[in-house]
């Protein structure tokens, strides 16, 4: 009786033990898995685990795949009549799920998430001196900044007007920081899912639009202004929609804005700036800014330059019509602009050494395209929120595109912080250890640099009939033109090294960081037209034996004499395609190329579970700039 009874209090204190263990684990845990689709988009699937002392719940997004009780012990927990089963980690307090999907998921604490997730962006400062410019300049610089401050506040109040509130109610830290990355509530990077406990789910009018208004009723309301990128839609009194200009409705801090614009003019010494800055403070006035877009178009021999006010669309993902308030403040750099300039001069004879026959290649280059270098200094707004762009290509405006064409801007500090940050270490997972070395800046920005002048390169109407190929290839057109746009970039290097034109590195440095920036487009899936262009290049130059895959080691090495004839095929493929129309052959090429082989997958998931930051985000002010503070 007595070694029963001391059987009995073992058992009893192996219990409490056990529920001991899981006393600090009730709670929900976060995980997710990556899986390969049928549309080439390679998709991330959340998991929530719901862990009480009776009773486990599974979710995959806001579905409940699994309800039911459960057993543990010491180290794992098990599931009743479900092959699945979780381990536990007391320590870090995660809860990994084992045969739910092919590679085990790990899930976290809300705390744990919410720092993984702020860890995903990388800081980078903006820094810059300014010492060397005239006090004039000096001056502009600090008003700018001030401008840029009132089109920061006039996003959040575009999609949060409610920020000091929901800030209140977060008690979590990481949280608080994450909230701020983003812009609000709503995750940029994971399609606006919403990851403060409470918040609804994300609007896509966001607050364009009243929240009872249909696309019918939007539709059938007579109001030519309804439209513009420049208002934004209530009711009145009665009910009835009414059209508001952002000048009207924004009022007070426009104003303000074209005050200190005003100011800033006043301390231009170059002409055309002078002129933009006073045109820009008319249109925060007015609602028309079609003068300042020309205006901007106008800028010549200026060290400063500005963005501000309602640019993009893309905040609107209810109907794609309003635009959100963005402002970027950019110091031109002197040197690749001047490069850029030589380059330009020498387009006509790279267009006539195009892979192609004479009648392919009659064309002149495009003009009225500035391309020009810049170091981003600030960003506010809804350029800042999220993903940060390291390219500028404004104005939006078609009327303006027709009559003046458009700037393209490169953002080199800001290609540099991705490049340090993203392309090297995903480059350091799939490139072979010999070619890491030839992973180099200097290589991917003139790889960027010079898609864009492709894009000026080549054919614009077919040979037979002088039809515009946009209109011939249909829907195919963009991404075949990414795809022209990417091999006749690395066309234009090879052809500018081997005339001396670039002396600064080896060529083989552009093939094999190209190489390497596929694997970064790609990263998130290839469903995009870049993506699907990106594929097209990545198979073909397999094809051709351009690169090497090592089974052993999992990595890519380029065949630098392969590559560079494979790039003149491939340029000379699409050219033809385009010259000649050919719709069949594009659709044909997409649907045999555009597709991410199991090799690219296993490289994908390689590079999803390194821990590769998705994007970076900026210490800025105008206290980190020399010479102004």
């Amino acid at each position: 009786m007595k070694n029963i009874f001391f059987a009995c209090i073992a058992l009893f204190l192996i219990s409490c033990s056990s529920k001991n263990i899981l006393d600090n684990m009730y709670k929900d845990y976060y995980g997710s898995y990556f899986k390969l689709g049928n549309d080439n988009k390679i998709k991330e699937f959340d998991i929530t685990i719901k862990l009480t002392n009776d009773t486990i719940q599974i979710f995959q997004f806001d579905s409940l795949i699994y309800k039911g009780v459960y057993s543990f012990n010491d180290t794992s927990i098990s599931l009743t009549n479900n092959t699945c089963w979780l381990s536990i980690d007391k320590e870090k307090e995660t809860l990994t799920l084992h045969n739910w999907t092919e590679e085990p998921v790990v899930c976290v604490s809300y705390n744990e998430l919410m720092k993984q997730k702020v860890a995903e962006y990388v800081p980078v400062q903006l820094t810059a001196n300014v010492e060397n410019l005239p006090e004039n300049d000096k001056k502009l610089l600090s008003k700018l900044f001030e401008v840029a401050q009132i089109m920061d506040e006039l996003f959040w109040e575009q999609v949060c007007p409610n920020k000091e509130q929901i800030l209140n109610q977060i008690t979590n830290e990481y949280a608080k920081k994450f909230f701020m990355i983003n812009y609000g509530p709503y995750e940029h990077l994971r399609n606006n899912k919403p990851f403060i406990p409470g918040v609804p789910e994300h609007n896509p009018k966001a607050t364009f639009y009243p929240d009872d208004m249909t696309k019918e009723e939007f539709e059938q309301w007579n109001e030519p202004s309804k439209t513009s990128w420049y208002t934004i839609i209530r009711r009145n009194n009665d009910g009835k929609l009414v059209a508001i200009p952002y000048s009207e409705f924004y009022k007070e801090k426009l104003s303000k804005a074209a005050q200190l614009l005003s100011e800033a003019a006043s301390y231009a010494d170059n002409p055309s700036l002078k002129k933009y800055l006073q045109e820009r403070a008319q249109s925060f006035l007015t609602n028309d800014y079609f003068p300042s877009d020309m205006a901007w178009m106008d800028l010549t021999k200026n060290n400063i330059d500005f963005i501000a006010g309602p640019i993009e669309n893309y905040t609107d993902e209810f109907l794609g019509y309003k635009t959100a308030f963005e402002s970027f403040i950019l110091l031109k750099d002197p040197e690749w602009s001047e490069k850029l300039a030589r380059f330009a001069t020498l387009l006509p004879q790279i267009q006539q050494n195009l892979p192609v026959p004479t009648e392919y290649k009659k064309e002149k280059p495009a003009k009225g395209n500035e391309l020009g270098v810049y170091e981003a200094i600030f960003y506010a707004g809804d350029c800042n929120a999220g993903s940060k762009t390291i390219a500028i290509n404004l104005p939006n405006d078609k009327k303006v595109n027709e009559l003046k064409g458009s700037r393209k801007l490169q953002l080199k500090n800001i290609m540099k912080a991705k490049f340090d940050n993203i392309l090297v270490p995903i480059a350091q997972q799939v490139i072979d250890e010999e070619q890491v070395k030839n992973i180099k800046f200097d290589a991917f920005f003139e790889n960027v640099m010079f898609h864009e002048v492709a894009h000026g390169l080549g054919i614009s109407k077919t040979i037979k009939d002088n039809s515009l190929v946009t209109d011939v290839l249909k829907e195919t057109h963009t991404t075949i033109e990414e795809a022209k746009a990417d091999i006749l970039g690395l066309f234009i290097v090879t052809w500018l090294y081997e005339n001396k034109h670039l002396t600064e590195h080896e060529l083989i440095d552009n093939y094999v960081t190209f190489l390497a920036g596929i694997f970064r487009s790609v990263r998130f899936g290839a469903s995009s037209s870049h993506g699907k262009a990106n594929m097209i290049e990545f198979n073909y130059l397999k094809n051709k034996e351009a690169f090497t895959y090592n089974e052993n080691t999992g990595k890519f090495k380029v065949n630098f004499d392969k590559m560079k004839i494979a790039i003149a095929d491939l340029g000379k493929e699409i050219l033809l395609i385009q010259g000649n129309g050919d719709y069949n052959k594009a659709k044909e090429m997409i649907s045999t190329l555009a597709v991410i082989d199991p090799q690219l997958h296993k490289s994908l998931n390689t590079i999803a579970h390194a821990g590769i930051p998705r994007d970076i985000i900026f210490e800025q002010g105008k206290h980190l700039i020399k010479g102004l503070q």
